[in-house]
């Protein structure tokens, strides 16, 4: 449930109908994942389909209507306007990787490349840059705090120039060093791990150049 909560907190969102209903939801491209927490949270709700950008892509819904659920949510400080003043939940020590993994699935990014590319060299070397993004810039610094007490330094927050939006950033060695983080540590191996695989195999791919690069 951490990582269904992570991820909510990214990618999801509490609405009230006209009639004083209350659902929360989450909407992603992934239909596997949203497959995969739909299990999670025991739900029977359908999961809907919408064609977005003008048909460009197809995003899947999960809504589920229940104000006990919502009330628990806001609790935990996911309000219906949890945009810009969200914060870190109460959420155990043995359960915070998965939690992170969910939030880095729903809004954060890993990116693979050169850098200094103008630079003449003649070997070139990749690295990677992971980042969690978010308009609350007291989510990232509670987000960054939780994870320098679990060992991950060397992290930075900067705002967008143009849009009001946070990055908390680690590059390659604090990079590699949350990935063992959010996907090497779990608590009952019984239970399936969820994660996005486009987002893992950004990792196990910069792993496995660099190992080839070693022989």
């Amino acid at each position: 449930m951490a990582y269904t909560l992570g991820f909510f907190a990214a990618d999801g969102y509490i609405t009230v109908n006209k009639r004083g209903g209350q659902f929360w939801c989450i909407e992603i491209k992934d239909k596997e994942l949203i497959e995969k927490i739909k299990a999670t949270v025991e739900s029977d709700h359908t999961i809907s389909m919408r064609k977005r950008a003008k048909g460009k892509y197809t995003t899947f819904r999960l809504q589920i209507g229940s104000r006990e659920m919502c009330d628990d949510l806001r609790k935990l400080g996911f309000s219906e306007r949890k945009t810009k003043n969200m914060t870190i939940p109460n959420v155990p020590k043995e359960y915070f990787s998965d939690f992170v993994r969910g939030y880095f699935d729903g809004d954060g990014n890993i990116w693979m490349g050169e850098i200094h590319k103008e630079r003449k060299r003649i070997i070139r070397y990749k690295v990677l840059k992971l980042y969690f993004t978010s308009c609350s810039l007291e989510f990232l610094q509670d987000l960054y705090n939780r994870l320098s007490l679990s060992g991950l330094s060397g992290g930075c927050i900067y705002k967008s120039k143009k849009k009001q939006f946070y990055r908390l950033q680690y590059s390659t060695v604090n990079a590699l060093k949350l990935y063992d983080f959010m996907y090497n540590h779990w608590v009952n191996r019984k239970i399936p791990q969820l994660f996005l695989k486009r987002k893992k195999r950004v990792f196990e791919e910069y792993k496995r150049l660099k190992n080839a690069a070693v022989v």
